[in-house]
């Protein structure tokens, strides 16, 4: 069983509270390997280390990515225990740049800034505040239908205008200095980066704010 219900693409998803340790108990009932993907979502984005601590998991397979990078050199990682890991015998796996001495030693520094900067109480807090000042934008949901997310990987619904959609919204907000990518047509995605201060999760809300204005008014 692959878990890979709070990812980007499918517009941040959030499962229930003890939804995943429900399901990590069933595979170990079945002897089937839990892989927990955290491409998108590890690495303090949603405020914990991995996304899956919330629900106080430790899955069997863990991949890693994106972040692990530092924005310095690709890299990316799967995480496993010896009884898993060592199934794979020597000359079974093979990886043109498996092992890149510079991936793995930028690897290591993000780790390290993640830990000492204490970037995921960071992404706890300023995601509450974001969602916060979100909701307040359109509390009658005229646009905006929903806000959901956790930490500093979050989304908000938004009802599409005639032929006018979240790509169209995306355009508003980037006109006002915000970067966003939509999704499914009616999701806009907002994963700002980990370093971000409280003023600019204002700034950002203002933009939103009237990116929806103008968008009120198709």
């Amino acid at each position: 069983y692959q878990r890979r219900v709070h990812g980007g693409e499918a517009g941040v998803l959030v499962p229930d509270a003890g939804y995943l340790k429900k399901v990590h108990a069933l595979c170990k009932a079945n002897n089937v390997l839990f892989v927990d993907d955290e491409v998108q979502t590890g690495l303090c984005r949603t405020g914990r280390l991995m996304c899956i601590d919330h629900d106080e998991v430790r899955p069997d397979i863990m991949i890693l990515g994106k972040a692990l990078s530092g924005g310095v050199t690709p890299v990316s990682c799967v995480v496993a225990d010896d009884e898993v890991m060592l199934t794979i015998q020597p000359g079974q796996h093979g990886s043109t740049y498996g092992g890149n001495p510079l991936a793995c030693k930028v690897g290591v520094a993000a780790l390290e800034v993640l830990e000492e900067e204490n970037l995921a109480a960071r992404a706890q807090s300023l995601g509450v505040v974001f969602r916060d000042e979100m909701n307040k934008l359109d509390p009658n949901r005229e646009v905006i239908q929903l806000v959901r997310g956790k930490g500093l990987l979050n989304a908000f619904i938004i009802k599409e205008r005639g032929d006018k959609n979240a790509m169209d919204f995306c355009y508003l907000m980037k006109k006002h200095g915000v970067l966003a990518k939509p999704t499914h047509g009616d999701i806009i995605r907002m994963a700002p980066p980990l370093v971000i201060s409280e003023e600019q999760i204002h700034e950002a809300v203002g933009a939103v704010r009237r990116a929806l204005e103008e968008y009120a008014k198709f």
